[in-house]
């Protein structure tokens, strides 16, 4: 937490920027003074290497002349900065810039991301599924899967089954999340002879070991052997399994690429129903690594029972107690003006509820929505939730939900009694984004941060930073800070950029990113004002499964304050008085917030 003034100076690739920031009560001065800068590219770099189909240039030369590439004259800011965009073939594509006498040489290579099959080659590389060992219940379908050379026949031998895998005409494909930045989300179908599926259950149990391909064509038959072993489980036979992880990451699916469910306290145990690599499926349908767990022996599939429930008010939470058999999986989901917990593996034996007239609960509602789920909803007094936490404590879950903070009567104090956490972006080897000129996203997230920090402490709020300089600073570290210090509101502050198949030149604007849906009233709120108060462009209001958006113990939101790649917004986020009237409107936003949040309490 930074307790003195910060002197902070840098210089980046010929343009320096000084700001000198002194607290407690002292005079801020802002200056920015700018050397001629020459012809510099910041991205991409060269000999990069990409998929997109086309790819920006983000640089910087002086602002008289032109500056060519390929022999085509750019647009560029009235400061010199440019970020055209340009088409890729597959393969190498060489490209000159040209400004006065000076020139640069860049190459960018597209990778073609369809399979390929090399010559003499059976099946195209990497293309046979399962590529991990995998285990499933008995019964269960599996499917296979291999590129092949048009026009053959596939299959696949493993035990005493053959499964023949059929030619897909077409191929759906999704692109990566990240296209929704850019607008370009939507599915496109592939026309495909190559890909090759099939499925098939299996009687018997035990470990069937690898598939072995087969491809014939031309009156010449090959096979491959695949990659994962088979294993099928018996249902009269399965592991138990305990999370040893603070909070267990279960998702969707078993990669990292499927969506986060909610976190399994330390100490919940399920059934292990199936494996696929290092992830293990639950009874209730989740996937966890199986890093995250241990086996436990001698145990028996997790059931448990629940009779009465008991409540306690705290001094700034409520803590409801679930007394359990068992540390059984859970599930929260927000609404407007409701929490819902649901306990997996559960069946209630509930005559008795003492919930006391409490400052955030009217009264809660349950339900056995299946012979072994749970599902208890609270309905809260105030459609703004301040945040919650859950954990087992021996087989009892504990759920708190966080008490409202009591504002501040003071006119010149308006925020006493809050608590505000600021993370600015990025730092040390991590430079985040860069301007046209090298000027580092990571500088400009501290600046705003130490500017807001000195306006909000000076209206009587406790404010923390996570990094007060320019260093290292983990995600974990940051979601960490946010838990221990459980404040009334965080913050991540940071500047934007695009994946290569985006416009640099035409994307501008304030964008908010939340998670939880205590948070989502925070952003719209935040998003509206800034780009209404400062006259900026709107880049919109997403739900993001982010680091800085996941902590569920305040409402926290990531604020993407503009586009480091825009030539044109990048001189308004390091033009000195700018910086003030975003930094005044930030704070001003925050209070208006709190205000109106109060109203609903």
């Amino acid at each position: 937490m930074i307790k003195h003034f910060l002197n902070f100076v840098q210089s980046f690739s010929g343009e320096m920027l000084v700001h000198t920031l002194v607290v407690s009560g002292m005079v801020i001065n802002s200056s920015l003074a700018k050397a001629e800068p020459s012809l510099s590219v910041v991205y991409p770099p060269s000999e990069h290497e990409t998929t997109a189909e086309k790819i920006f240039f983000i640089g910087t030369a002086s602002p008289s002349g032109e500056v060519l590439i390929n022999g085509e004259k750019i647009n560029r800011s009235p400061q010199g900065y440019f970020a055209p965009s340009f088409p890729l073939a597959i393969g190498e594509n060489s490209f000159t810039l040209r400004h006065q006498e000076e020139e640069l040489e860049i190459t960018v290579t597209r990778i073609d991301t369809t399979a390929q099959i090399p010559e003499g080659a059976n099946f195209a590389e990497n293309s046979l599924t399962p590529k991990v060992n995998i285990a499933r219940l008995l019964g269960e379908l599996i499917c296979f899967s291999a590129v092949a050379a048009p026009d053959a026949r596939v299959n696949v031998r493993l035990g005493r089954e053959r499964i023949n895998l059929f030619p897909e005409t077409s191929v759906v494909a999704l692109p990566p999340n990240s296209a929704v930045l850019t607008s370009e989300n939507q599915p496109k179908t592939i026309t495909s002879t190559s890909k090759y599926q099939g499925c098939k259950s299996f009687t018997v149990t035990g470990n069937l070991g690898k598939p072995e391909f087969e491809v014939s064509l031309k009156g010449k038959r090959e096979t491959q052997e695949g990659m994962g072993e088979i294993e099928i489980l018996s249902p009269n036979d399965l592991e138990v399994i305990e999370v040893i992880a603070d909070a267990g990451v279960a998702r969707t699916g078993a990669s990292t690429n499927y969506s986060r469910l909610t976190p399994l306290p330390k100490g919940t145990r399920a059934t292990v129903t199936g494996k696929q690599g290092e992830w293990l499926r639950l009874d209730y349908g989740g996937w966890i690594k199986e890093s995250e767990t241990q086996v436990i022996t001698d145990s028996i599939p997790p059931k448990s029972l629940i009779r009465s429930i008991t409540s306690r008010q705290l001094s700034d939470s409520t803590e409801i107690i679930f007394p359990l058999q068992v540390p059984v999986p859970i599930a929260i989901h927000q609404g407007d003006d409701t929490i819902t917990l649901t306990l997996h593996n559960t069946t209630a034996q509930t005559d008795t509820i003492k919930l006391n007239n409490d400052r955030v609960i009217k009264r809660l509602d349950w339900e056995q929505v299946t012979p072994t789920k749970i599902a208890y909803t609270f309905h809260l007094k105030t459609q703004q939730q301040w945040g919650y936490d859950v954990r087992y404590k021996g087989t009892s879950l504990i759920l708190s939900l966080r008490h409202p903070p009591k504002l501040s009567i003071r006119k010149n104090q308006p925020l006493q009694g809050i608590k505000i956490l600021l993370d600015p972006g990025h730092g040390g080897n991590e430079s985040g984004a860069k301007g046209g000129s090298g000027y580092p996203e990571k500088a400009i997230n501290l600046l705003i941060s130490q500017l807001l920090k000195q306006k909000l402490t000076d209206l009587g709020a406790t404010v923390y930073l996570t990094r007060e300089t320019d260093i290292d600073v983990s995600l974990q570290d940051r979601v960490e800070a946010i838990q221990e210090l459980k404040p009334h509101m965080a913050l991540s502050i940071h500047y934007n950029a695009l994946p290569d198949s985006g416009d640099a030149e035409k994307t501008q604007g304030i964008s908010t990113f939340w998670y939880h849906p205590q948070a989502h009233n925070l952003a719209v709120f935040l998003h509206n004002y800034l780009t209404a108060k400062l006259d900026r462009p709107s880049y919109g209001v997403f739900w993001n499964n982010l680091a800085l958006t996941r902590p569920n113990y305040a409402p926290t939101v990531l604020l993407e304050l503009g586009f480091m790649i825009n030539p044109w917004e990048i001189e308004w986020i390091t033009d000195s008085r700018e910086q003030e009237k975003l930094s005044n409107a930030i704070t001003q936003a925050i209070i208006a917030w709190f205000n109106v949040s109060s109203m609903k309490m």
